[in-house]
């Protein structure tokens, strides 16, 4: 059934317009800026494309965005979904998969995240080496997914590591802050306690989350290089814990990002 689900809403896009992209890119909350960057942009809103999930977040854009960027063909998805919408594993991942279908060879993640590590400050960006699923489940737990690929995926190196070396080398050239860790994702939506915050520091985690992690996965069961970074929006510090205000945190999002458009426009030209 969600192989024809997806042809269906594959063969709208094509018919929009969207003509083999060669990136795909989700963007995160407060991080929708890179579509300005799109040269003959083709929208299609989420509630146009058959079996198309819907954004709920009131700052998640609901839209597919075809054109180029760099000479290279891309298509972007301004505004994802999330657990604590009320979506499952398979809707937060369909568009994953859509994209892929469309013929994506490369896909890039951007989010919002909490700085876990005590070296890390709100307005860094942190490139994700690796991460910790906390969500409670995966995309891939459904009965026809060898359908789709491979049950039992390699997660050993889910990032790729050739795409973080360029972008590490970017960063550098120019000077631009771009630190390296560890995402945890939760469900969310409440912020965590103190004491969860000690936790995640105990398991490793440099930064936390509530997306990325589904996406992720899905996109190593399709064999589909990838790469993420995570804006830092607040920190996590349980010793000197404050009250966040989400506004804060988008406000936040949108000062670094013009970092992250140039880490990614750099990038989409390199590869």
């Amino acid at each position: 059934m969600i192989k024809e689900q997806l042809e269906e809403s594959v063969a709208y896009l094509v018919s929009k317009g969207f003509d083999k992209p060669e990136i795909g890119i989700v963007l995160g909350t407060g991080l929708g800026r890179l579509v300005d960057e799109i040269k003959n942009p083709i929208d299609a809103y989420y509630n146009h494309i058959p079996f198309f999930p819907l954004a709920t977040v009131e700052f998640h854009t609901g839209k597919l965005v075809f054109g180029t960027i760099e000479d290279k063909k891309v298509v972007v998805m301004q505004g994802r979904f999330h657990l604590y919408e009320g979506y499952d594993f398979l809707d937060i991942t369909y568009p994953i998969r859509v994209m892929h279908m469309l013929g994506i060879t490369k896909l890039f993640i951007s989010n919002a995240a909490g700085a876990i590590n005590t070296n890390f400050k709100k307005g860094d960006m942190m490139l994700i080496e690796d991460h910790i699923n906390l969500q409670g489940g995966s995309p891939l737990a459904f009965k026809n997914v060898s359908e789709f690929g491979e049950r039992f995926v390699d997660m050993s190196e889910p990032y790729d590591q050739n795409m973080r070396n360029k972008l590490i080398e970017i960063a550098k050239d120019n000077g631009i802050s771009l630190k390296s860790g560890i995402y945890a994702s939760v469900v969310g939506p409440q912020l965590e306690t103190k004491a969860e915050y000690r936790m995640l520091k105990i398991l490793g985690a440099d930064a936390v989350g509530m997306s990325t992690v589904p996406e992720v996965i899905v996109a190593n069961h399709l064999n589909l290089p990838m790469i993420a970074v995570s804006v830092l929006t607040d920190e996590c510090d349980p010793a000197n814990l404050k009250p966040v205000d989400i506004n804060e945190i988008i406000s936040i999002a949108e000062k670094t990002e013009p970092k992250m458009v140039k880490l990614f426009k750099e990038l989409i030209k390199q590869i």
